[in-house]
């Protein structure tokens, strides 16, 4: 007697654009025109698949086989779009190169990553160029955003063609897709570096796919098909959040800002594209409310924003909730998961910048001390944040040495809590902590309460050399607009909420704060300019 079973149904990625081809043909997907008054590119699911499997033939054309690497250094578009599902529905792994990173950290992450073909934007090309004599297994560089039929040799020997133009010559046979497991590897991002030499992250399809099903969650991102998403998270960083993956698997309309993510530009193509849900790190919420303001323009549509990547200030959120009317939703994440660990429920009935959020089924949570031992309480107390899930990773692109522990724990380097309620906390970074006198200082209690104040965009607080005390702990800030404020009214509010020893005894003022790739705040930068520059 044969027992009863169920399909056998590998989750690959090809199957959410599939999807949406079939059920939602004609919803769009919108890329922002590269200049202020250009109209906005906008091609339906259907079509986009059909490009999208012509870039998969042009890349068998091109030897390109499953599991070989393909790297990609673009921005938000559609072109970047058609060359993601184009490697992954193949079976090939999608590369993708952060453009704001230095020619010899890209050719050493394609040297690492075997990557023979780039596919760049057009504006990117010299980039490529440099990017290709360092690296010499590159031996293609297709160019993508661009109507000419461009032509020639590359550097390092690599031969520069425009995609456009051979997709316009035939893509010959068509490719299947989603023949091959779900376990085959589908993207690789390397971690910012921003504190310490960045590690090859692989992404599997079924660990996107689970992902992709857990970001769709009503406690959430919630994204249905009437909604209308703007991904301003880039694509080369942690898979813009899985943006790509979920707006086609509801059929919700997806929004690419191009290369443009200044105040102006957003809010143009959030008025434009009625968008419903905005999502990306602070900074650019920043510029996007410093723009309204002067200008008094309204953007109605919106009604959530998500953002993550780095703390959110507590002004600029109530400047958005109270200014635009839209629910601000705080998460937590890592590009090790995929990237999404907690994020705050859309309805949930407090909402501070402080709460990260809760985890939804498919990411379990743990405070350890410093020698990895469970915290006998793990509600109210400060422990060492490790995790694991079906998107968390378990080891790093060619390291002889698994990321987590035998029961599956990824050590993330975060300090937090977990309040009776399930709320994730994050209090510091373990790298950040200040070593003054014997005892620790965590920088990140003083920032988050230095950021409230009304005249402060952004503040970080790192460590300085100091004869008796060992290090000590020095205050940068950026203050918005034309604001004023001296040393004593800046520092009053630390005045009762942290031990005495802890305020910091300077203070700086930066006309901009440097920001990482990402964009965080980059505190190698700040200790390699103020402070101590600390070895990975």
């Amino acid at each position: 007697m044969n027992l009863a079973s169920m399909q056998t149904y590998d989750l690959t990625l090809d199957k959410f654009l599939t999807h949406a081809a079939k059920w939602h043909p004609y919803t769009d997907l919108v890329t922002a025109g590269d200049a202020p008054d250009a109209s906005s590119d906008r091609i339906g699911y259907a079509a986009l698949e059909t490009r999208c499997r012509a870039v998969s033939g042009l890349l068998s054309r091109r030897s390109v086989k499953p599991g070989d690497r393909v790297a990609t250094l673009a921005w938000n578009t559609r072109a970047h779009v058609e060359a993601w599902y184009g490697v992954m529905g193949m079976g090939a792994v999608c590369h993708t190169l952060n453009p704001r990173l230095t020619a010899e950290h890209l050719a050493a992450m394609v040297t690492q990553s075997e990557a023979r073909i780039v596919i760049v934007d057009a504006d990117l090309l010299p980039l490529a160029r440099q990017v290709a004599e360092e690296a010499p297994g590159i031996r293609q560089i297709l160019v993508i955003n661009t109507p000419e039929a461009e032509r020639g040799s590359g550097a390092g020997g690599a031969a520069v063609e425009s995609l456009e133009t051979l997709l316009a010559e035939g893509a010959g046979d068509p490719v299947a897709w989603g023949n091959f497991p779900e376990t085959a590897l589908s993207g690789l991002c390397f971690t910012s570096g921003t504190t310490g030499a960045p590690k090859g992250v692989a992404y599997t399809h079924r660990s996107s796919y689970l992902h992709t099903l857990r970001a769709l969650q009503a406690d959430v991102m919630a994204i249905t098909a009437l909604d209308a998403v703007l991904a301003v998270v880039p694509m080369f960083h942690a898979n813009a959040w899985g943006l790509p993956f979920a707006a086609p698997a509801v059929g919700a309309k997806l929004v690419l800002p191009g290369r443009r993510s200044d105040g102006a530009s957003l809010a143009r193509l959030i008025r434009e594209e009625n968008v419903t849900i905005a999502v990306g790190v602070p900074t650019v919420w920043l510029g996007l409310m410093d723009y309204l303001d002067e200008t008094g323009l309204q953007i109605p549509s919106l009604k959530r924003i998500i953002v993550g990547g780095a703390p959110m200030p507590p002004a600029l959120m109530q400047r958005l909730e109270q200014g635009l009317g839209a629910i601000v939703q705080t998460s937590w994440g890592m590009t090790e998961l995929s990237p999404l660990g907690v994020i705050m429920p859309p309805g949930a009935p407090v909402r501070s910048p402080e709460f990260s959020g809760r985890p939804a089924i498919g990411m379990d949570l743990l405070l350890t001390d410093a020698g990895g031992n469970p915290l006998p309480q793990q509600r109210g107390a400060e422990g060492h944040l490790k995790v694991r899930g079906p998107s968390v990773v378990e080891r790093y692109l060619g390291q002889d040495q698994p990321a987590a522990n035998a029961d599956g724990w990824f050590p993330t380097g975060d300090l937090a809590r977990i309040d009776e309620e399930g709320h994730l906390i994050i209090t510091g970074r373990a790298k950040d902590l200040i070593k003054s006198g014997g005892e620790w200082i965590n920088p990140a209690e003083i920032e988050a309460i230095i950021s409230a104040l009304p005249e402060v965009s952004l503040a970080a607080v790192i460590g300085q050399p100091h004869p008796k005390w060992g290090e000590r702990p020095h205050l940068i800030v950026e203050l918005r607009g034309e604001q004023q404020i001296d040393d004593d009214t800046l520092l009053a509010p630390l005045e009762g909420k942290v031990a005495n020893w802890w305020i910091p005894d300077t203070v700086i003022r930066l006309s901009s704060m440097p920001l990482a790739a990402t964009g965080k705040i980059d505190k190698q930068k700040l200790r390699a300019d103020f402070g101590v520059l600390q070895a990975d």
